[in-house]
């Protein structure tokens, strides 16, 4: 089968036609990652709220936020994945294949927290990645980044 997606010609991610196994049950995977990695945050943000003897929760939304983006950029830029993603075994590309540098990792962090701001937005990102040949989502379409799983790569 062939789509007519157009593709730029340094491309470098996976083709989804022909090696299929990097993109298998990404979406899946994905919402994994995300559940873990929205524990890890809450319970982040949670305990500084205590530990600032309850005044954080004040400002806990500021305070999920804030931790959300430092957690997911950091992550992002180290290794290309959060925790949940390394748990979930799948890791972010750039076009070109690369993992992520600190610019990408904030941008793709900074897509992320807009679409989950927007619910219409978060609702086409989610049916994109459940579509998409390469299963990426509205950021990862933007930025022409994708998802892989870690076991398939070589």
């Amino acid at each position: 089968m062939s789509h007519t997606y157009a593709y730029p010609a340094d491309w470098g991610l996976p083709d989804p036609d022909t090696q299929a196994e990097f993109y298998a049950d990404v979406p899946v995977k994905r919402l994994i990652a995300w559940v873990i990695d929205s524990l890890i945050v809450f319970a982040t943000a949670f305990l500084i709220a205590l530990l600032t003897v309850g005044v954080g929760f004040f400002f806990f939304g500021f305070l999920l936020l804030t931790i959300g983006f430092v957690y997911r950029t950091v992550t992002l830029a180290n290794r290309s994945a959060t925790f949940g993603m390394r748990l979930a075994s799948i890791e972010l590309r750039t076009a070109r294949g690369e993992r992520f540098d600190l610019a990408t990792a904030a941008l793709h962090t900074l897509g992320y927290q807009v679409s989950m701001a927007f619910f219409l937005v978060q609702i086409g990102s989610i049916v994109l990645m459940l579509t998409s040949p390469r299963a990426q989502g509205l950021t990862d379409h933007m930025l022409g980044t994708a998802a892989i799983n870690v076991a398939a790569r070589s």
